[in-house]
């Protein structure tokens, strides 16, 4: 969605109160739209914000041209500020991941029983072919006059 375009692409990361929203103008009309808001993000302090434009591949640079970083100012409680300043790893509250919306169902009783028995019938076969297949060398190493 940014390649190859004649205007400037612009990103705001906001991390407020445990909630974190980014927001792109790929438009170049400076007009934001959302691209992502998370609430229940929990992110350590002590940290350091870096970037980098690197791809890996030449055909597909970015450059970035300016950060403006800012500290903002927001009224916390008391319970807030000791709950922020008890995390030790990013976490997000109540995250579920693509895919993992149903558990999987426990296989029927069909089901299991034929998973079985053709278990068993690729066993049997496999076996049967080794026999055959070591009475046939057997037989070749006889023939030989040495």
């Amino acid at each position: 969605m940014v390649r190859n375009l004649n205007h400037d692409t612009f990103l705001v990361i906001r991390y407020v109160k445990r909630r974190l929203t980014v927001l792109i103008d790929i438009d170049g009309k400076h007009e934001w739209r959302d691209c992502i808001d998370v609430p229940g993000v929990r992110l350590p302090r002590g940290y350091y914000f870096g970037t980098s434009s690197v791809t890996g591949d030449l055909s597909d640079n970015h450059d970035i041209i300016s950060l403006k970083l800012y500290q903002l100012t927001v009224e916390r409680t008391p319970e807030e500020e000791k709950q922020d300043r008890e995390v030790y790893l990013p976490v997000v509250d109540n995250l579920k991941l693509p895919g993992m919306d149903a558990p999987l169902e426990p296989m029927s009783g069909l089901a299991l029983f034929l998973i079985v028995f053709f278990s068993l019938v690729a066993i049997v076969f496999a076996i049967v072919i080794g026999v055959i297949v070591y009475n046939k060398w057997q037989e070749q190493s006889r023939k030989h006059f040495y």
